[in-house]
C-alpha cells in the first residue's frame, strides 16, 4: 500500500501559485471517482489543509465529522458523553465508507478513523490516503485553540497526547504518502501534498 520513497515527506514546491496547472488536471484524470484522503493526529491540520487543497484542485471539500454530526444530529463530543467511544466509531465507519463511494473529493478524516482496519481498506480502495504528519508541540499548540476535543477531556490532555500519537503513527505510516504538517503557510503544505500527488501518480515531481 505503501513504500519508502512515497513516504519521504516532500519539501519541493513547484506547483505555488499555479492552480490551472495542467499537471492538476493530469491528476484529476489519473485520480478517477477516487478520493484525496487526509489521515493524522487531531490538529495536524487536515481540515485546513483539505479545503485549500481542494480549492486548487477544483474538488469538493468533505469532513467526516460534520457529516457524522449531520447524521447523528449530534455534535462528537454529544456523540462520545452519550453513547461512547466504540458506539462513535463504528458510525465513523459507516459515514467514510458512504463519502468515499461519492468520490472524488477531498475528505479531511477524523483523529481515529484510520485506526478502523475496514476503513483503511475502504480508503485503499476509493482513494489515496495522505497523512499529515506533525510533531507533539505543534498539535498542542493547536488543539489547545480548541477545548472541546473528547479525546482530551482529562487532567493531563499532553500525555493523553503523547500516548495517542505512539499508538496511531505506526498505523498513520502506512498511509499512500506522507507530508510534514508544520508552522508554515498552509499553502506550503498544499504544494507538497501535489507535488507527493505528482510523484505517486503522474511519476513525476522534483528530481
Amino acid at each position: 500500500m505503501n513504500n519508502t520513497e512515497d513516504n519521504t515527506p516532500m519539501t519541493a514546491a513547484p506547483f505555488a501559485g499555479n492552480d490551472r496547472s495542467p499537471i492538476i488536471s493530469a491528476l484529476l484524470e489519473r485520480l478517477g471517482q477516487r478520493s484525496i484522503v487526509l489521515v493524522g493526529i487531531m490538529g495536524c491540520g487536515k481540515s485546513t489543509v483539505g479545503r485549500r487543497l481542494a480549492n486548487r484542485m477544483n474538488l469538493p471539500f468533505v469532513d467526516a465529522d460534520t457529516e457524522i454530526e449531520r447524521a447523528a444530529n449530534m455534535t462528537v463530543s454529544e456523540i462520545f458523553a452519550e453513547h461512547g467511544e466504540p458506539y462513535f466509531r463504528g458510525g465513523e465507519e459507516r459515514v467514510i465508507a458512504r463519502l468515499l463511494a461519492e468520490g472524488p473529493q477531498v475528505l479531511a478524516t477524523g483523529g481515529g478513523a484510520y485506526m478502523s482496519e475496514a476503513t483503511r481498506g475502504a480508503i485503499a480502495d476509493h482513494g489515496v490516503s495522505v497523512w499529515l504528519r506533525a510533531d507533539l508541540e505543534t498539535v498542542m499548540a493547536r488543539v489547545r485553540k480548541r477545548p472541546t476535543r473528547p479525546l482530551l477531556q482529562n487532567a493531563d490532555p499532553e500525555g493523553t497526547m503523547r500516548a495517542l500519537m505512539e499508538k496511531r503513527d505506526p498505523v498513520y505510516a502506512l498511509a499512500d504518502l506522507t507530508v510534514h504538517s508544520r508552522e508554515v503557510p498552509h499553502e506550503t503544505v498544499v504544494d507538497e501534498i501535489l507535488d507527493a500527488l505528482d510523484a505517486k501518480l503522474l511519476g513525476s515531481g522534483p528530481a
